[in-house]
């Protein structure tokens, strides 16, 4: 061996050993993902669980602010008034009035007055008509003050009564709308994970197959230099393997695409590595007959137990529009500090009151009509939705099923398929080294051989992804278990 062969042989081993590493490095760093380790990832992430979440927490509030509308109010409130220019109001004229009065008195009682020309005095005599005058008086010191304390207490309103029922109503759907959500969640991501084990597979059968044609390339070139077979034999065994690299470098495009989907149904970013840990094989359900599912179905479907709900806040909503028909009734009081002056000596006193007040509304324009009117139509109509809801379930559940019939005998018949094609794959291998088969008689066996075992897969994932979402329908997902202990709500 020469010193050019010897240095190209190495960096053939150079390259190789890098090739090694670099690969180590992927999957020692990729993130190794079970089934439960997705769905508690996903459980955490989900951007409508937080928003469910969210929405707890302000029917929560909800719930507070209904209650406090039931509670006493207190307002403390303090002013101080300084008059730039006191205000004024009209008054009458008190001396022009008195002087009239006397002069009037003297006219009446007949007073004597010394008498002008000298003589005995003359009676008093005064008969004009008294006219009006007015002059601009204040009644108000140039500084005051008032700090006071009020309190009040709702004794009767209705919309409160019904205000504090339908939060609660409103309380229940928003924690039955987390649990609907969580359902899904773990149904998409199952379905995301078991589709990224579908194409794992798949992928496995295709290099498999490539495998196999690099091996009989193998075989057929070494028999073409023995000269037992053809050039052409060789040439459609060489078009048999390069025809099989491109479908498995797309099927490797594929997987990274599934893994993507999985990572959105996880919420994790798209520059993070994983890879999942399982299998996808075929386990036989047994499952309720088609009535018993449907009733199921019916009892705790999450979508319908949320439907349910809001048909219950419809109605309060009509109760609710129907308070206007009642009166309020509240009780009140107050307590006041006071004090006036011109100069900040203040003239203190202090005031205090309580009282009950009752209002009811006679009249408005028959908007309270209008409004129960509305909310009984809109309670009408999530009714309509509902049993029209149950009938989509039913008829969902109805198509599961007989998808899942259907691909239980499709996976039996695809068993039976791979095993006829595999022993038709070994039987053309074993005519063509003895010299009576053909390499086309191999090829076809191989692709049939895959084509089977593609098909088996597919029908499995098939019949995975039903049950799943029977179970989705039928409410069988267990959420309840999932909010207390991975959320750590009750």
């Amino acid at each position: 061996m020469n010193m050019n062969e010897l240095l190209k042989k190495r960096l053939k081993l150079f390259g190789f050993a890098i090739i090694i590493t670099l690969s180590c490095n992927y999957f020692a760093n990729a993130r190794q993902l079970t089934l439960n380790d997705a769905i508690d990832i996903a459980i955490q992430n989900n951007v409508d669980i937080k928003i469910a979440l969210m929405e707890i927490k302000k029917a929560n509030a909800r719930v507070d602010e209904a209650y406090g509308y039931a509670m006493p109010t207190v307002d403390l409130s303090a002013n101080f008034l300084h008059y730039l220019k006191k205000p004024q109001i009209p008054f009458i004229d008190f001396q022009s009035l008195l002087t009239y009065s006397t002069l009037m008195t003297m006219s009446h009682t007949g007073v004597l007055i010394p008498n002008p020309n000298g003589g005995e005095p003359i009676p008093f005599h005064y008969d004009q008509p008294y006219k009006e005058k007015y002059s601009l008086m204040s009644m108000a010191l140039a500084n005051s003050y008032e700090a006071k304390l009020s309190v009040s207490q709702v004794l009767f309103n209705s919309a409160v009564l019904k205000g504090i029922g339908a939060s609660h109503i409103y309380l229940n759907l928003s924690q039955e709308a987390l649990h609907a959500n969580v359902a899904k969640t773990v149904t998409n991501v199952s379905k995301a994970f078991y589709g990224v084990l579908l194409t794992q597979k798949m992928l496995e059968i295709m290099k498999e197959s490539l495998a196999n044609a690099e091996q009989n390339l193998k075989n057929v070139r070494a028999y073409n230099q023995q000269g037992i077979v053809s050039e052409f034999d060789l040439l459609r065994a060489e078009v048999q393997v390069e025809n099989l690299k491109p479908m498995v470098i797309q099927l490797e495009n594929t997987l990274s695409g599934t893994k993507d989907g999985l990572k959105i149904a996880m919420g994790l970013a798209q520059s993070e590595d994983i890879d999942v840990i399982g299998d996808i094989v075929y386990e036989k359900a047994n499952l309720a007959s088609e009535n018993e599912l449907v009733e199921k179905a019916m009892q705790k479907n999450f979508d319908l137990r949320t439907f349910e709900v809001k048909r219950q806040i419809d109605k309060e909503m009509i109760e609710l529009d129907k308070a206007g028909y009642w009166p309020t009734i509240a009780a009140f009081g107050s307590y006041s500090f006071n004090g006036q002056s011109d100069n900040f000596d203040f003239m203190k006193y202090n005031t205090g009151i309580v009282g009950v007040n009752f209002s009811i509304n006679l009249f408005n324009g028959l908007k309270t009509n209008e409004k129960v009117q509305q909310s009984t139509i809109a309670s009408l109509q999530s009714n309509e939705q509902y049993e029209q809801l149950k009938e989509v379930i039913n008829s969902q559940i109805k198509s599961k099923l007989l998808n899942i019939k259907k691909v239980e005998t499709q996976i039996d018949i695809h068993e039976k398929t791979i095993s006829l094609a595999q022993k038709a794959y070994d039987i053309a291998n074993i005519k063509y080294r003895e010299g009576t088969g053909t390499q086309l008689d191999i090829q076809n066996a191989e692709v049939a051989l895959r084509q089977a075992k593609t098909n088996k897969l597919q029908a499995v994932f098939d019949y995975i992804s039903a049950l799943l979402e029977i179970n989705q329908l039928t409410g069988e997902v267990n959420t309840k278990e999932i909010v207390q202990n991975k959320l750590k709500m009750k």
